[in-house]
């Protein structure tokens, strides 16, 4: 039997999603969570599937994430549960369009924006480990962590920038700011931490 998955919610999340529900109420955090419960489910259903065990799941200021004991996945195998994520939000927001027209315009448009942006080509997100995976698995692990570590610095500031450009020209929206730093952050860390090719 396996051992059970252990859960941790950071403080800061707990306090980024009460100041979300303060100034937005709670029905749009429902929504946002939604469409991130769809696509962690995504995932997980790939995972056991194709067999790895899910040993931790996080919840912090900057998204979800799963430890998983996915070392005996193939790169084809750990390719398609990354990418499973994504795939779930995108079926989720196909459904909800046929099946109710525009009853649930904010749940597909957090569905859709949840996909696109997890398949930005940034690390820790889901576009940066499949880069990765996929340069990895054609040119070798070196060969995936410099690819992987400009194209995720290159996108991050590139990003950054577009954040910062529209944070200043609407006089300064604070619900921009955490992705702002985030992609600072996403963006050094590499060439910071000595991942640097």
């Amino acid at each position: 039997m396996s051992p059970p998955c252990r859960i941790y919610v950071s403080g800061g999340f707990v306090l980024l999603a009460a100041w979300f529900v303060l100034a937005n109420g709670w029905k749009p955090l429902v929504t946002v969570l939604g469409a991130a419960a769809v696509h962690e489910l995504g995932h997980w259903v790939v995972l056991r599937l194709l067999g790895a065990e899910v040993t931790m799941f996080c919840l912090s200021v900057l998204g979800a994430a799963m430890e998983t004991d996915s070392g005996r996945l193939s790169y084809r195998g750990e390719l398609a549960a990354v990418l499973a994520g994504p795939a779930a939000n995108l079926l989720a927001a196909l459904m909800l369009t046929v099946q109710g027209g525009n009853c649930w315009p904010a749940a597909v448009g957090a569905n859709l924006v949840l996909c696109v942006f997890n398949l930005l080509p940034i690390r820790p997100l889901d576009g940066g480990r499949a880069l990765y995976l996929l340069a990895a698995w054609t040119g070798g692990p070196e060969k995936g962590e410099t690819v992987a570590c400009w194209a995720g610095s290159v996108t991050a500031m590139a990003l950054a920038v577009a954040l910062g450009c529209v944070i200043w020209r609407t006089g300064g929206s604070l619900w921009l700011l955490p992705a702002l730093c985030g992609c600072v952050y996403w963006g050094a860390l590499p060439w910071l931490s000595g991942l640097r090719p």
